[in-house]
């Protein structure tokens, strides 16, 4: 996510978060972007995780428990 504050200045508004997913009992970084009410979301790996992944998908509030920003 190094790129993103490269981005963020010269292209695209942008929100960090983290939210926790209560039926797979996954945590995720997710980089959302408002303009066009879309996520990517980053699977925070634990010790029993499988490999990383990333999600695109829209945006919805609900789905997720919102834990915090940055």
């Amino acid at each position: 996510m190094t790129l993103a504050a490269q981005f963020e200045n010269d292209m695209f508004e942008l929100s960090f978060f983290i939210d926790f997913n209560q039926n797979e009992k996954d945590f995720y970084n997710n980089l959302y972007l408002p303009e066009f009410n879309l996520v990517l979301k980053e699977k925070i790996p634990t010790n029993d995780s499988s490999p990383q992944s990333i999600k695109i998908e829209k945006f919805d509030l609900a789905k997720y428990t919102y834990l915090l920003d940055y």
